[in-house]
């Protein structure tokens, strides 16, 4: 079993900079493809962004030139770059490993997915 745990949310106002990463417990190929999804309250969790080992990435259009993910392999972390953050960013992020990222970059891949407790961001003045 592979544990995601994320860190860095909090409350920022609009405009503002936050990072998040997320660090998995070992080793594992569901790692192949990892990425993170938020969900607001009364809404579905959506993508926001998923990175593959080869340095693959998609974001949603949403996000697009405000975050940048990235990640290091060496140490099975990835992270979020959030930049210009607007009111509607505000959500649970989860980090994810496994189908489900996978699916985002059209990569068929058998596993679990993994995801992490979750972590709060807040964008508000």
């Amino acid at each position: 079993q592979v544990q995601l745990v994320e860190s860095g949310g909090g409350s920022v106002q609009p405009g503002g900079s936050l990072t998040l990463s997320c660090a998995a417990s070992r080793s594992d190929s569901g790692l192949y493809v990892m990425g993170w999804y938020r969900q607001a309250p009364g809404k579905q969790r959506e993508l926001v962004a998923v990175i593959s080992a080869a340095g693959i990435t998609k974001q949603a259009d949403s996000v697009k030139g405000r975050f940048t993910i990235s990640r290091v392999n060496a140490k099975n972390t990835i992270a979020l770059q959030m930049s210009g953050l607007k009111p509607e960013d505000t959500a649970v992020y989860y980090c994810n490993a496994g189908p489900s990222a996978a699916r985002a970059l059209e990569i068929s891949m058998g596993g679990p997915d993994y995801w992490g407790q979750g972590t709060q961001v807040t964008v508000s003045s």
